[in-house]
């Protein structure tokens, strides 16, 4: 008793001092802690009522339309697969998967949602051969197909400041495995509690205490998305303090489906430098390059198990780990009877199977990229790209860019290192359609500086020339591709004084030379001669009327490209020829679609009129001269002669650019190569353009051009005199003129019949 009172007394003393305090604590707690709650109440309101996330728009390239008959090798399909994520598997039976036997493919197509509306999951069935596709049809059924899509590559992320990946999606489209399973190994009792677990707390304390150290966690799934949501990661016990009041609030306030539902589109899941990925569906892409809904119980398994340490677990850099903690998640999945003991077994004999290349591209082509924001710009501005979670089809092919890419730097490597600072560019376009299919703005296609193929203006040279003989054949009266034209030398006086006198290449002067010939061999006197005849004015102004945004020169050097233009500007000029005589805007863009799937806009082709279509056609005809006979002609001699080629090559004063443009029946490809402090390269088109003009085309399955004959006849003519001939007779050449503007006057070769009669030769 004398202990009890002894207590009592001591209690009753201490007392007498702490009663105030108390009393005024307990007072200013009772009036502080409901404002409190209150203003965090008010703070959640505020966030959750009206609760969204800035999304990332995603860029993607064009979807991979394959039918019977269409250019293709076995090489380009694999990089079109590799850039869209497509794992081999013997099976090929989970979406994202092929299986290849020799030229043969079944591809486990993606559902996916593009500007031409929703594709489903499908299987297809394809072979190859000849470098073309032979046939298409459904690989379940083996009914043919017209054509089958494939799902397109992501290319590119615009991000805003935030820097989060994240693609938010309902419950309901995410598996049921992975929604019950997160409850299973995260939080048992989450449709039970109001948000703090008390039981879990103490068990995981006392755990903890044993163990002299952290080994379990008592918080609920509320207080993790608390914490994701409003808090930082401290220990302090202020924040544990708000994160369990906050968890209260929001399980008061907020049904338990959309606690979830926010939790799994919330959840940090990893990192790819300054990325974090966050929920389910995103990590789903990161690491398996599918929807969250095509995830096999093993890989269900894996995303689960990182929640507890997205570094800790990440199973490309520590598989090890991952791999151990994917099974513990199995093993909980089984005990609570979500999986049964056969899909146990199976899932933790699996490998990790995440793909080898993350998810998130950035930028992964710089150059087309830009191009793409040049024309995103026009309709959206950044603020809506980089919130608003929009989806942009483009039309880039990244077979055509990888094989695009490897071409320029094989060229650029092979000049040696004298020509270490020579640099390039390159636009490959669909030749019918004018879609930039790829895009290199510098020697290193991953360099993000600057993009000489928009950016650098350069003079085009002998570029300019097909576009003078079209003003001239555009005339059927007075000019055709066997109209002799006059080589000789030109002298002109300048307004300020000077004397203009340009020479051919060769410095030599030919004489009178057919049309076809003055472009074949790219002759820069007879074509001043042309020039100055048709008058300058006419030709300034075909050029203009392509709208290139250029200043076109108005001096008589213009005949000899003399006006500075970019790679890109140039394709957009030989894209005319390409489409046979119809001008088309060249376009990156597809169509964009919004977070919901809906389609806000779709680009299409908007071809010109079409007014010197003719004209046009006897222009390419002349320029296949020059890739068989001409200044190209070793596209011919390297083997590429089937292809039918049409293009012109273009050197700029002293050699400082050298240039090719050349289309096939599928492709047009620009090229420049040069250096960027405009010093002499030494190199010729040849060289530098022709080269790597004909190391794309070696690899790139592409048609053979087939210049339309409507509106052309063919004529046997001497080419000496312009007039027709007989077939047999020596040097007589077939040329297509306009219908009904072939010479009419016949050259018969008498002197062959007379030497043919006397045994001459």
């Amino acid at each position: 008793m004398s202990f009890l009172s002894g207590l009592l007394q001591t209690l009753g003393f201490v007392w007498r001092f702490l009663r105030v305090p108390f009393w005024l604590g307990f007072g200013f707690a009772l009036g502080f802690l409901p404002l409190y709650v209150h203003n965090l109440d008010a703070q959640l309101r505020g966030r959750f009522d009206d609760f969204s996330w800035d999304l990332p728009s995603r860029v993607y390239a064009r979807p991979l339309e394959l039918r019977a008959g269409m250019p293709m090798s076995t090489d380009a399909l694999l990089l079109e697969l590799d850039a869209a994520r497509y794992e081999a598997d013997a099976a090929a039976k989970v979406p994202g998967t092929y299986a290849r036997k020799g030229a043969k493919f079944v591809i486990a197509r993606r559902a996916f949602v593009d500007a031409q509306g929703a594709q489903k999951q499908r299987r297809v069935a394809l072979t190859l051969t000849a470098n073309a596709v032979a046939s298409v049809s459904d690989a379940d059924t083996g009914a043919a197909l017209d054509y089958a899509r494939l799902d397109p590559a992501r290319i590119a992320t615009l991000y805003g400041a935030e820097q989060e990946e994240r693609r938010v999606v309902k419950l309901e489209q995410l598996p049921p495995l992975l929604v019950a399973g997160l409850q299973a190994v995260e939080d048992r009792e989450f449709k039970h509690h109001h948000g703090v677990n008390t039981f879990a707390i103490a068990r995981a304390t006392l755990a903890n205490l044993f163990a002299g150290h952290a080994v379990q966690g008592g918080s609920t799934l509320t207080q993790q998305l608390v914490k994701n949501l409003f808090l930082d990661n401290s220990r302090k016990f202020t924040r544990k303090f708000n994160e369990a009041i906050i968890a209260l609030l929001i399980e008061a306030r907020y049904d338990k489906h959309r606690i979830l539902e926010t939790y799994c589109n919330e959840v940090f899941l990893g990192q790819q430098g300054g990325q974090a990925v966050h929920g389910f569906a995103a990590a789903a892409e990161f690491y398996f390059g599918r929807d969250a809904k095509d995830l096999k119980p093993a890989e269900i398994a894996l995303l689960v198990g990182m929640v507890k340490g997205p570094s800790l677990y990440d199973p490309r850099r520590n598989p090890e780990p991952a791999l151990n903690r994917r099974n513990v998640v199995l093993a909980a999945f089984h005990d609570t009877g979500l999986i049964d003991a056969d899909t146990l077994k199976s899932a933790r004999a699996e490998r990790l199977g995440v793909a080898d290349t993350p998810g998130l591209p950035r930028n992964r082509y710089p150059a087309f990229l830009d191009l793409v924001r040049q024309q995103l710009a026009r309709d959206y501005p950044d603020a809506q790209l980089q919130r608003a979670g929009l989806v942009v089809y483009t039309t880039l092919a990244p077979s055509t860019q990888a094989l695009a890419e490897a071409a320029l730097t094989k060229t650029l490597d092979g000049l040696g290192r004298k020509q270490a600072e020579t640099q390039g560019a390159m636009v490959v376009t669909g030749a019918r359609d004018g879609e930039v299919q790829a895009l290199i703005g510098s020697r290193d296609p991953a360099d993000p500086g600057f993009n000489r193929a928009l950016d650098a203006r350069r003079p085009i040279g002998s570029l300019v020339k097909p576009f003078v003989n079209l003003v001239a054949l555009a005339q059927p009266d007075k000019y055709s591709l066997a109209t002799l034209l006059d080589d000789s030398p030109v002298d002109m006086a300048m307004p300020n004084g000077s004397r203009w006198t340009p020479q051919n290449d060769d410095h030599e002067s030919h004489g009178q030379v057919p049309m076809i010939d003055v472009l074949a061999h790219s002759y820069n006197l007879a074509t001043v001669h042309l020039g100055l005849a048709l008058g300058l004015a006419k030709i300034r102004g075909l050029l203009e009327s392509f709208g290139l945004d250029a200043e076109i020169n108005p001096n008589p050097s213009l005949l000899l490209g003399a006006v500075d233009l970019s790679p890109f500007q140039v394709a957009q000029l030989y894209q005319y020829f390409a489409a046979d005589g119809h001008a088309l805007p060249l376009r990156a863009l597809r169509g964009v679609v919004d977070a919901q799937g809906r389609a806000l806009a779709r680009y299409g082709v908007k071809s010109g009129a079409g007014n010197y279509i003719q004209p046009a056609r006897l222009v390419t005809f002349a320029m296949q001269d020059v890739a068989a006979h001409g200044t190209a002609h070793a596209i011919a001699d390297q083997g590429l002669g089937a292809l039918r080629a049409a293009g012109k090559t273009g050197t700029s004063d002293s050699q400082r650019d050298a240039w090719f443009a050349g289309f096939t029946g599928s492709h047009l490809a620009v090229i420049w190569v040069g250096r960027d402090d405009n010093k002499v390269t030494g190199l010729w088109s040849w060289s530098g353009g022709v080269a790597a003009w004909v190391a794309l085309f070696k690899r790139l399955p592409s048609a053979p051009l087939a210049v339309p004959l409507d509106g052309i006849e063919m004529a046997t003519v001497n080419p000496q005199s312009g007039q027709r001939t007989d077939e047999q007779c020596t040097g007589a050449r077939q040329l297509p003129f306009m219908a009904g503007f072939a010479p009419t006057e016949t050259d018969h070769c008498v002197m062959q019949e007379i030497r043919s009669l006397f045994g001459g030769n």
